[in-house]
């Protein structure tokens, strides 16, 4: 149980109707879980506003409801006994009560946020992994897995909604955590869910096209992102990749030290790939030599985000390096099967950047001459301009192309290939399949594969189901490349 007046004393109501010394024993932002002792907030989604629930929400018994600024009751509705806060933005503010209520655990924590297109996964992953070599109790909060100390915890979204992140954070502080390690994604920013958040650090790795179906416009997307870096505090650091031309821009108004990285650039930390291979590369950073578990630049850049970041954190020089080496890939990064002389790679590439840079990673580590095929679609009900430029990408890297399905969602399948085919010309074609069912699109990969051939099937990396329609059924692309292996 919390008091309404110490809960609302970082969101700055613009006007509180009805008493704020009342009792309040849980806070949502569900209409349907409002009753006695609930506090409700009211937020104003892209498909809903949840201001049309606040009668219902006052008939159920809500001890207080926050709700925007100009939100007039509907007439012949009373608050009653129910107070009523108005705030500019109820997002913002359920962020920061969602800090409130669980006792501000990021404050309790160093805690460090990643964000940009590509390699959030990978650099804070790895970020984690560090933190449990130098012997702390961390936290991790990603795509693929939430973790808890060692505790995994299912993770549903890049960031989860303020109320479970505070959660999570919470549990992290009660393990006995001092460090967490999370992606912060450009929907989080724009829908306020890391408000009242205290991060030590933010990392930026890269900016390309992306979530244009929520964002509609590069420049709102960037604009997304930037507010991270924006609301970091004084004493906060930002470290920055230098190689990408939008660093600058998303730091402009920061109050945290900015320090940079960069593999082609003067930075404050700088990295060269000496040698890269499909299983591995040698690195020099700083100066010095590491070898790594990790193939391509991009993998690369994401290494020396971690390496500047272990420095920003105190650890030194000799210290970080050592825990580079000891690194391992994430699950659904880069991840190799090797069968029969053939080498497959599962990654979760689903941006056009982020397919190019593994297919280029291939091509170094394997030959210009290599036999790649990849396999790869695009998301239904997703951003669709995307889809011919990922598969033009994927075709002037490919020796065959494989265009398949990948969570069609609502989308007929077949549309959506016709889309990816858009961007290819007659020559790009000719070396084109559609195999719309996936388990097929990969067997036939597989088959097609000679001794020194490399297979990439690319888009879902970790994921372990495929969403047609409504129904989301289970399917490994790891699974399924063991199982063409084993069939042959």
């Amino acid at each position: 149980m919390k008091l309404l007046k110490d809960l609302i004393k970082d969101i700055a109501p613009c006007a509180t109707e009805g008493s704020d010394d009342v009792a309040i024993e849980a806070l949502t932002a569900d209409s349907r879980q409002a009753g006695p002792g609930t506090l409700f907030v009211a937020l104003r989604g892209t498909a809903v506003d949840a201001h049309r629930f606040i009668p219902g929400a006052i008939a159920a018994g809500a001890a207080a409801v926050v709700c925007h600024q100009d939100y007039t009751l509907p007439e012949g509705t009373g608050a009653g006994a129910c107070t009523l806060v108005r705030v500019p933005d109820t997002a913002e503010a359920l962020g920061r009560l969602a800090s409130a209520w669980h006792g501000h655990p990021s404050r309790k924590l160093t805690l460090v946020g990643v964000t940009g297109t590509n390699g959030k996964t990978t650099v804070a992953t790895l970020l984690y992994d560090c933190a449990r070599m130098r012997g702390e109790k961390a936290g991790l909060l990603s795509t693929v897995v939430n973790r808890i100390d060692t505790r995994a915890v299912a993770s549903t979204h890049t960031t989860p909604d303020p109320l479970e992140l505070n959660a999570l954070l919470a549990a992290m502080v009660d393990a006995g955590c001092t460090f967490a390690a999370m992606e912060v994604s450009s929907h989080a920013c724009a829908q306020r869910r890391i408000a009242g958040l205290t991060f030590a650090g933010g990392i930026f790795t890269n900016l390309t096209r992306d979530h244009l179906d929520y964002h509609h416009t590069f420049q709102a997307y960037l604009e997304a992102k930037k507010m991270f870096f924006d609301a970091l505090p004084q004493g906060a650091w930002a470290l920055v990749n230098a190689d990408d031309s939008h660093a600058r821009i998303l730091v402009q108004n920061t109050r945290a030290a900015v320090h940079t990285y960069s593999l082609r650039a003067a930075a404050d930390y700088r990295a060269a790939v000496a040698e890269n291979h499909i299983d591995g590369m040698l690195l020099r950073i700083d100066g010095e030599e590491v070898a790594t578990q990790f193939a391509g630049r991009f993998n690369a850049a994401n290494l020396l985000a971690v390496y500047g970041a272990c420095r920003l954190l105190g650890c030194g020089k000799t210290e970080a390096l050592t825990a580079l080496s000891a690194l391992h890939p994430v699950a659904g990064r880069f991840q190799t099967v090797r069968s029969r002389g053939v080498t497959a790679i599962v990654d979760y590439a689903h941006t056009p950047d982020a397919l190019a840079n593994v297919l280029d990673t291939i091509r170094e580590a394997a030959g210009r001459d290599a036999c790649v095929i990849t396999v790869c679609g695009c998301g239904g009900d997703r951003d669709h301009g995307k889809r011919p430029i990922m598969a033009a990408e994927a075709a002037a890297r490919s020796s065959h192309l494989i265009i398949t399905s990948d969570n069609p969602r609502s989308e007929d399948p077949a549309a959506i290939a016709a889309d990816m085919l858009a961007g290819l010309g007659d020559d790009e074609r000719a070396r084109t399949e559609v195999v719309l069912d996936r388990r097929a699109a990969i067997r036939r990969a597989v088959e097609a594969a000679a001794p020194g051939s490399v297979v990439l099937v690319a888009g879902k990396g970790h994921e372990d189901y495929q969403i047609t329609g409504s129904e989301k059924r289970h399917f490994s692309d790891i699974e399924e490349l063991r199982a063409a292996f084993a069939a042959l």
